[in-house]
């Protein structure tokens, strides 16, 4: 593969928050997902996560629900207004949810240097595969954390001593989604705050 076609891949995934209501991707799509997910780096290839399959309307709807509650809480202390216009809908549409758990106790050596987030790091590197495998597939994703995990993995009967990464959102998309704009990177030589300005190649 040549820069410009993954360049192009990487621009082409976007958060989609509209799904088509359409039948759950093949049984075998889901493995292809979730075994691209399983190649991201991770602490001492301890491959800390495991996954949920969800497909069940009454487990999305409970799901849901906790989305419901975590915007009212984020308004009753006070956070941005917009949050109550932010609509959800997607938590109930999307064909197809994948809870990625992770296990804090295989963060690899961090616990020694006072760096506990192995487990999380390598969670989030799982979800960015499996989002970039759908985008190949034809499907929209979304990577979603805006809920309480307390409240979340109760619902999911996660034990207590696990993680979640986040819930992925997959489906056919309803309408094109659009590109987000994203800003200049901040790039500094050596030290932070010091050095030149890096600039693309002609």
């Amino acid at each position: 593969m040549d820069f410009s076609t993954l360049f192009s891949l990487l621009e082409e995934r976007r958060s989609c928050r509209s799904f088509q209501p359409e039948p759950l991707p093949r049984e075998d799509e889901i493995v292809m997902i979730i075994r691209a997910g399983q190649q991201a780096p991770n602490p001492l290839n301890l491959q800390p996560w495991s996954f949920v399959v969800i497909t069940d309307a009454e487990i999305k709807k409970e799901l849901r629900q906790a989305g419901e509650e975590a915007k009212q809480q984020v308004l009753d202390q006070g956070g941005p207004g917009w949050v109550g216009g932010f609509s959800i809908d997607f938590m109930e549409e999307a064909p197809l949810v994948i809870a990625v758990v992770v296990d804090p106790a295989k963060g690899g050596l961090g616990d020694y240097f006072n760096q506990q987030t192995g487990s999380i790091q390598a969670g989030s590197a799982c979800i960015q595969n499996m989002m970039l495998a759908a985008s190949v597939l034809g499907y929209g994703s979304l990577w979603f954390t805006f809920f309480d995990p307390a409240r979340v993995k109760p619902i999911l009967e996660i034990p207590e001593n696990l993680e979640l990464a986040g819930l992925v959102y997959i489906g056919r998309p309803a309408g094109k989604i659009p590109a987000s704009r994203r800003r200049a990177a901040v790039i500094y030589d050596g030290r932070f705050g010091k050095g030149k300005e890096y600039k693309p190649a002609d």
